[in-house]
């Protein structure tokens, strides 16, 4: 395994979550959860953690989840069946399991298809064709260099293939890799990532990353079905990293099934695509206890910790100093390690709150710099953080003033800031590929959605007239078709949006804001409520607090989906918060019962709030203590 397969799939294990499908039949009947295993090597020695390959499962411990299964009510299952559920044809078994294998590693052919036979179970073994094809071929698999011999044959693979228990998944010919994803050196997921050409300056094309992905599925398939004598059907995406536009093109290579490993649990009804099947990664040579506990306790949500950061404090003309700005935040990050940060795509160099450029290629406004997938990546794999890119809805600043003024609200309301019609196609098309270019262009695992999006009474009054909740959704529904275009290009982000406190308060002024707690809490993964008392001119913070604390209990699920965000600044005085006020009203909040919160905006170069006195309560850690 490569360089970045450890930084994905190490990424991966801090979701923690267990990934399952659900189907459902063609009288709509709802069908047991489908649980996937995604399996890699198997070796008679495997240590139970610290091992040089985390993903091995030692022969032991793989029988013992063999035995478990044929002995348990969990029943292991073939692709067939579930194509045959999929189709109405055919309703699964209570407790379904699938088992898959990535890789093609030689111990598929001598450990696991033995044991298959032995239990007569079904199962998928996705290989990478060009490491089959290649004698000479080596492979980095983690700390370890692999050659030819290490993976399964062509004879191997028809044997199995043969055997009626095994089916063959493409698992790609040559995109388990990563390619130069920017500017800065950074490598990326192959199938997921437009490369950068050092040379010219210049970015994959969509036509060429498009054909680039499709000869390589296509070349796969060619020779799985030359080898074996059965075409494909399914593709196991490397490192779980996939996208639509990679989906699409699986399909037209003959693989209509794919597979990832990141993506939260997908009901699956009767007639839908089989794509982005959910799977469990096993890691850490799991005991059967272990294994058992996983499937039948239901996770707990678990509770968040976020940080948004300006991307204007990072931006330097001077190259040595924005690197350096670099280095001080990601050193933060990985210090305070948050879960997530909401991290600014736009840039805001006059402070008007609308976005004048961006810090992605894209088709519409002016880039700033190339600078967002850099730091993004970074946080991600060096700090270790889920980064959801920070965006506008409406507020887009227009190069071309003519533009501008003709897909700009009509009649805003005095002193508001500037926002695109949403009501307007065109507006509605700029924006979509702002979003669609903003995925294409990083690695992000969500979207935060700005505070722009809001309408007042006075603003498009002909939209749905005093009907506020039909108002509010209106602009949900059109944050959701912006996360549609960005999954285009990368697959089931969560998503965040910033909602008003005086909603929540009173909810009589949702009308002046055409936001609504309940829609927000029902939308989004996540609501990013400004819980920000000096912002709402309170002098008794705590006070304030509760009061908002209550409100938000008061709606049925909205303290699992609530993050509250305090602000590190007084903006009536432009004094900062002091140092030991934010922890001690965080600390008030979880006494409230109040489960995510964070805080904006953080100073990683003045360490504002001070590192010292934020990480005991924002940090992920059970005990989130510097050391000496």
């Amino acid at each position: 395994m490569d360089k970045i397969a450890h930084c994905v799939m190490n990424i991966m294990l801090m979701a923690g979550t267990v990934l399952a499908g659900a189907l459902s039949v063609a009288n709509a009947a709802e069908q047991p959860m489908l649980t996937i295993f995604a399996y890699h090597d198997i070796r008679d020695q495997v240590a139970d953690s610290g091992d040089a390959d985390p993903y091995a499962v030692s022969t032991e411990r793989l029988v013992a989840h063999f035995d478990w299964l044929r002995e348990s009510e969990f029943n292991v299952i073939s692709l067939d069946q579930v194509i045959a559920a999929s189709e109405g044809r055919e309703e699964l078994p209570e407790n379904p399991v699938l088992l898959t294998f990535d890789d093609g590693l030689k111990s598929t052919y001598t450990k696991l298809f033995p044991l298959l036979k032995a239990y007569n179970y079904p199962a998928i073994v996705a290989v990478v064709t060009s490491w089959i094809e290649n004698p000479q071929i080596q492979v980095q698999y983690g700390s370890e260099q692999l050659t030819a011999e290490e993976f399964v044959t062509w004879e191997q693979i028809r044997e199995m293939s043969d055997s009626g228990l095994v089916e063959i998944a493409s698992h790609s010919h040559n995109l388990h890799h990563g390619v130069l994803g920017n500017p800065q050196g950074n490598t990326m997921a192959a199938a997921v990532t437009r490369k950068y050409n050092e040379q010219d300056g210049q970015y994959e094309s969509d036509e060429s990353y498009q054909q680039r992905v499709l000869d390589d599925l296509t070349r796969s398939v060619e020779l799985i079905e030359e080898h074996t004598g059965t075409a494909p059907r399914a593709m196991v995406w490397p490192y779980g990293a996939y996208n639509q536009v990679g989906d699409e093109m699986s399909v037209r290579a003959g693989m209509p099934i794919t597979f990832g490993l990141q993506n939260p649990p997908q009901p699956l009804q009767v007639g839908m695509p089989l794509l982005g099947l959910d799977r469990y990664l096993i890691f850490d040579n799991p005991t059967l206890a272990d294994l058992v506990d996983t499937i039948r306790i239901p996770p707990t949500p678990p509770v968040r910790r976020m940080v948004q950061l300006d991307l204007d404090y990072v931006y330097d003309e001077d190259p040595e100093q924005q690197q350096r700005n670099l280095d001080a935040l990601v050193s933060r990050m990985h210090d305070l390690k948050p879960d997530y940060v909401f991290l600014q795509a736009f840039a805001d160099p006059d402070g008007d709150d609308a976005a004048d450029a961006v810090y992605f290629p894209n088709r519409h406004l002016p880039m700033r710099a190339d600078l967002f997938s850099r730091v993004a990546w970074q946080l991600y794999t060096r700090a270790g953080v889920q980064v959801f890119a920070w965006m506008p809805v409406l507020a887009w600043q227009l190069p071309d003033l003519d533009q501008r003024k003709a897909l700009a609200l009509p009649n805003p309301e005095p002193g508001e800031v500037f926002r695109l019609d949403p009501t307007n196609p065109e507006a509605r098309r700029i924006i979509s590929e702002i979003y669609e270019d903003l995925a294409a262009a990083s690695w992000l695992s969500g979207l935060h959605f700005h505070d722009d999006a809001m309408l007042r009474e006075t603003e498009l009054p002909e939209l749905y007239p005093g009907n506020s909740e039909a108002r509010s959704q209106y602009l949900v529904d059109f944050t959701l078709e912006l996360k549609r275009s960005a999954e285009r290009n990368r697959s089931t982000l969560k998503t965040s949006r910033n909602l008003y406190s005086m909603p929540v308060l009173e909810p009589e002024s949702r009308a002046w804001f055409a936001q609504d707690i309940d829609q927000f809490v029902s939308a989004y993964d996540y609501t990013a409520l400004m819980a920000m008392p000096w912002f709402e001119g309170s002098d008794a913070p705590k006070q304030w607090l509760e009061e908002l604390a209550d409100a938000v209990r008061r709606h049925p699920g909205a303290m699992d989906k609530t993050i509250f965000q305090l602000q590190t600044v007084d903006w009536r005085s432009g004094s900062r918060v002091p140092g030991d006020k934010l922890p001690e009203l965080l600390r008030f909040l979880e006494t409230k019962g109040v489960r995510h919160f964070g805080y904006y905006p953080d100073d990683f170069i003045l360490d504002m709030p001070p590192l010292s006195s934020i990480r005991q309560v924002i940090s992920r850690n059970n005990f989130p203590y510097l050391k000496d």
